[in-house]
């Protein structure tokens, strides 16, 4: 078995973790609201979540193709399977941390900084794809703003034509409602979230030579094996960040859940329809905090806020550095 092959297997079995972390890591944040106000019981909410997520997942590639051409290009790119491989554990590495902590950071923000950075590390900051590269980075910064501003309009709305209904009446409506609106939020999440280790391992398979043409299509193969991947991370569950996510932002009721639920899931659709990643875990708590905005300011627990939106900050620049310096070391062995 020559090196080529042996780097490219390794490189799928890496991004396939990747995709598994990520199910558990990032799809707690698509059930976190229904759990939270016991809408689903949580096993019915991670079987719910693990299926939508596979066929999210199966529905769409147009994200894998930005993430295969638009960070670097895998036809120009020297030293191509070190650089993804340095990008995909870096990454791995970075999500598992973050989960022992609870603390909902973004696998998006993980992969993209690591093979930017690792990419850096090979080649100097020419092999960025400046115009992708920034198309990225404006969606993933303007998405949670966005997310922010429509649940808080969203809830707003909801205030105005239910006010005069009864709570408890209002509360058990919503509460059926909410499993619609966790089926559609995990189905959106596995449209966006899944196609990036397709891209990834896309990535892989042209710069080694196992598919040519720079627009080439994502083998089936690879979408069912991320789908997979991920729908399995999924059952898993992580429950951490379900607590952090559905308690520690405000106190959700099934209303919060449903508004909360409804614009995170059109801000993530809208993404993948444009062929753009953005993270779900910025774009749902954002929905949560314009949510608790507008329902009660002080009812939002801003320290955790805080903390959520300081490793949002910091994920991409550690994420780079960190693929970097793994990208270095495996060149320097081998």
């Amino acid at each position: 078995m020559d090196s080529v092959l042996i780097i490219t297997i390794l490189i799928v079995v890496c991004a396939l973790a990747f995709d598994f972390i990520n199910g558990f890591h990032d799809t707690a944040n698509a059930i976190a609201t229904a759990v939270s106000t016991k809408a689903l019981k949580p096993r019915h909410a991670i079987v719910l979540a693990a299926i939508m997520n596979f066929l999210g997942a199966m529905t769409f590639t147009g994200v894998a193709k930005t993430i295969t051409k638009d960070i670097v290009d895998p036809f120009t790119l020297p030293n191509a399977s070190f650089v993804i491989l340095s990008a995909l554990i870096a990454a791995i590495a970075w999500n598992l941390i973050t989960w022992y902590f609870g603390i909902p950071s973004s696998s998006s923000h993980a992969i993209i900084g690591s093979i930017a950075g690792a990419a850096i590390a090979a080649a100097g900051f020419s092999s960025l794809n400046y115009k992708g590269f920034m198309k990225i980075i404006e969606a993933l910064l303007l998405s949670p703003v966005i997310a922010f501003a429509i649940g808080f309009i969203v809830y707003s709305i909801f205030k105005v034509v239910f006010k005069n209904f009864n709570l408890t009446k209002t509360n058990k409506g919503f509460r059926l409602i909410q499993i619609f609106t966790a089926a559609l939020q995990s189905y959106t999440h596995g449209t966006n979230d899944a196609q990036k280790a397709m891209g990834i391992i896309t990535m892989a398979l042209i710069s080694n030579g196992y598919i040519s043409g720079q627009n080439a299509d994502v083998p089936f193969w690879v979408q069912v094996s991320c789908a997979t991947a991920m729908g399995l991370g999924t059952s898993i569950g992580g429950w951490k960040i379900i607590k952090t996510v559905g308690g520690k932002i405000m106190k959700i009721r099934p209303i919060n859940g449903v508004a909360a639920d409804l614009s995170s899931a059109f801000i993530i659709f809208g993404a993948t329809y444009i062929h753009l990643p953005v993270s779900t875990t910025h774009v749902i708590s954002s929905s949560i905090l314009g949510v608790g905005s507008a329902h009660r300011i002080k009812g939002v627990k801003w320290d955790t806020a805080q903390r959520m939106v300081i490793t949002w900050v910091i994920t991409l620049p550690i994420s780079a550095t960190l693929a970097g310096l793994i990208y270095l070391l495996l060149n320097s062995i081998f």
